[in-house]
């Protein structure tokens, strides 16, 4: 096969030519090797690159086809040209690698070709750090913790091209991450050539408008090929098994997503006659009463499983909306026929039989953790988002999991301070959260232990439109799904994070957008410090509950002395409300006061939107109040970035006990209100 080095033109010594020297050593690189010793000595990076050999009988080809594709880097030994990097395979090497580093040369034994392929990526990374001239002499003894490390790349909401992943690729190669979710298939757009049902291509796999949320604002629909507004792509079949073969040289897999039965509208516009309603546009969901819907799937999977030799397909199996099937006479048949009791058996019911399917092709499902209502399929994969509930539920019944909690793996959140970030669905999860997560729960055996695959990042690309955008969302934070799926469970995040620099430095250096991790700014400053006021610890009575899943510490909550974070899904500190607010908060004797205030968020992506007024009262006994303030909204419900108001309202000092404040929630149907501290003085 051709590997194509598709990385910018600088070497990895570009960094030598500079005014300071620096010896590094394997404790910097990323992931954190399993062991690392080291002793008196250094190697001096040569500056025209690794000159190889290979010892004993074992000369691995794809290795060094991968080798002689960095010519700047690599080249093979020959009699005048003595050999500083020495590579063997042996059955006799305990870990997956050992690497040594001597004053004289590198050498690297594996027990297989992908072992010495990993070695060589330890050696890269130390060569290119900034302004690495020396490699201490060492030690490295390693092997990966889990051996499903991996990285979701969502090309249906906005098409990336062969040459971005292929450079996403090269990026994971140098972490040591080896799994590559592509996810082909979503209302967004269909990108894989499938030749039985060209309308996907021709049609699914276009719109109107190239953003997203443009496309979503005109009412989602699509276009064909031909269109002079057409913005999309698909893949073809010969650039995919380009793009397979390209990632095999790295040692990576790519894992294709064909989403099934819901999130399938552009299916079931191309081919309305595979809904329910037999209506474009109508439906999201495959009608699963009709063999139709069965034959094409077997044949879209048919061609996708020629293409892609994974041992796994993932077939999606998330956020069905089900709601079709409850009307459809097609669905009713089909559930009195298999003794089916309501939907979600229904949706078991698609699981199991393409499951089958894929099975007697002599592959696997991987599916999101949906699939586990109804009835988990028999030898089903669970890819565990909606927290880690399902994948320990589907650990403990037999069943392996690749964890992927939104709290911690959902790079798709801002990563700092959201009023400096690009547009994002909401949330904050900064590189210290995501390197905080361990996906082994200590409520696991030992054997059921051995069911965790690994874990997995996951980027949505609803609101990252550009290529540069997507490497500013992957990069740094990668790096900690990197070394949680590959180093032991001890963690110095001081340390991990000194390294991100460094290897955040090189990445730019090869010409990748990052983060800018040396000037994060950080949580919300107003978090960090308590609120001290008069109704800290105050009885708070709720006219309109808070909603049970976003209850943060309950009652106590907006009178704790605690702000909320950058995000309300996790910080504790947030209250949701799915209504308008209203709330009294009783000081517990009249007091006077001047001020009452509080803080409400706006996340439009994830419908949380800013009241659209908030009216203050007081009242001396509880029953008769007086209006002493209304503040009203003045931020557009459509602004794409997290922020915070405050809401408050300032009067002649009165004596009061009670105060209530009452918010209209904005009018967009399933709204959310989200408020933090109550502040009255």
């Amino acid at each position: 096969m051709k590997i194509r080095n598709i990385l910018t033109a600088v070497t990895m010594l570009t960094a030598i030519g500079s005014l300071s020297a620096r010896e590094v050593s394997p404790s910097q690189i990323i992931p954190r090797p399993m062991e690392v010793s080291t002793s008196a000595g250094s190697f001096t990076i040569p500056a025209d690159g690794f000159t190889f050999e290979y010892k004993g009988k074992q000369q691995p080809e794809l290795l060094t086809e991968y080798l002689n594709a960095y010519p700047a880097q690599f080249h093979a030994a020959t009699k005048g040209n003595k050999a500083n990097l020495i590579i063997e395979i042996s059955n006799k090497v305990k870990s997956k690698y050992e690497l040594k580093v001597t004053p004289s040369a590198v050498i690297i034994k594996a027990t297989d070709e992908e072992g010495a392929f990993y070695a060589i990526q330890s050696l890269l990374q130390m060569a290119q750090l900034p302004e690495a001239t020396e490699i201490v002499c060492s030690t490295v003894t390693d092997s990966p913790r889990f051996p499903y490390r991996g990285v979701h790349f969502d090309v249906s909401r906005h098409f990336r091209s062969i040459d971005f992943l292929k450079k996403q690729i090269d990026a994971m190669a140098l972490l040591k991450l080896n799994k590559m979710h592509l996810h082909l298939t979503d209302g967004a757009g269909w990108r894989m050539q499938i030749d039985a049902y060209p309308r996907l291509a021709g049609f699914a796999a276009w719109r109107p408008q190239l953003s997203w949320q443009d496309w979503v604002n005109n009412g989602s629909k699509y276009c064909d090929e031909t269109d002079v507004r057409a913005s999309g792509g698909y893949y073809t079949k010969e650039q995919l098994r380009d793009l397979v073969d390209y990632a095999a040289a790295r040692h990576i897999t790519v894992i294709p997503e064909i989403e099934i039965p819901g999130h399938s509208k552009e299916v079931t516009s191309a081919y309305p006659e595979l809904s329910c309603s037999g209506v474009p546009y109508a439906d999201d969901d495959f009608c699963i009463g009709k063999e139709a819907t069965f034959e094409f799937l077997e044949k879209v999977l048919d061609e996708t499983m020629e293409v892609f030799p994974s041992a796994y397909i993932h077939i999606g199996g998330d956020e069905a909306s089900k709601a079709a099937w409850k009307n459809c006479d097609d669905c009713r048949k089909r559930m009195e026929q298999e003794g089916l009791k309501d939907v979600d058996e229904l949706q078991s019911y698609a699981i199991k039989r393409m499951e089958k399917y894929v099975n007697d092709h002599g592959r696997n499902i991987i599916g999101w953790d949906e699939i586990l209502e109804g009835g988990l399929a028999p030898n089903a994969t669970v890819m565990s988002w909606r927290g880690t509930e399902g994948g320990i539920k589907a650990i403990k019944s037999g069943h392996d999991v690749i964890m992927t909690p939104g709290e911690f793996c959902y790079i798709d959140y801002s990563q700092d301070a959201p009023f400096k970030e690009p547009a994002s669905i909401g949330g904050y999860t900064p590189l210290e959260k995501v390197y905080s997560y361990e996906p082994l729960d200590p409520s696991l055996s030992a054997d059921e232990a051995k069911h965790l695959l690994g874990l997995q990042a996951n980027l949505w690309s609803e609101y990252v439109t550009t290529d540069e955008h997507a490497e500013y969302m992957y990069y740094p934070r990668t790096f900690a799904i990197s070394e949680i799926g590959w180093s032991t469970p001890e963690k110095n995040y001081p340390d991990f994070h000194a390294r991100a620099l460094d290897v955040v430095t090189m990445l730019d250096s090869l010409g990748y957008n990052t983060f800018d991790l040396k000037n994060e700014y950080g949580q919300r400053r107003e978090s960090l410090t308590p609120a001290n006021h008069l109704a800290r610890g105050a009885k708070v009575t709720y006219t309109i509950p808070y909603r049970k899943q976003y209850k943060a510490k309950g009652d106590s909550t907006l009178v704790d002395g605690v702000r909320g974070g950058w995000t309300y899904g996790s910080d504790n500190r947030w209250q949701g409300f799915m209504s308008d607010f209203d709330a009294t908060v009783d000081l517990g004797e009249i007091k006077p006061i001047g001020s009452v205030g509080l803080s409400f968020m706006q996340s439009a992506g994830a419908w949380v939107h800013l009241p659209k007024q908030v009216d203050f009262e007081v009242s001396e006994n509880g029953v008769d109040f007086e209006t002493v303030g209304t503040v009203w909204n003045d931020v557009d419900p459509n602004y794409p970035k997290i922020l915070m108001k405050d809401y408050y309202a300032t009067f002649p000092q009165r004596n009061v006990r009670y105060v209530r404040i009452k918010a209209k929630r904005h009018d967009r149907p399933g709204a959310w209100l989200f408020t933090d501290e109550i502040i009255i003085n």
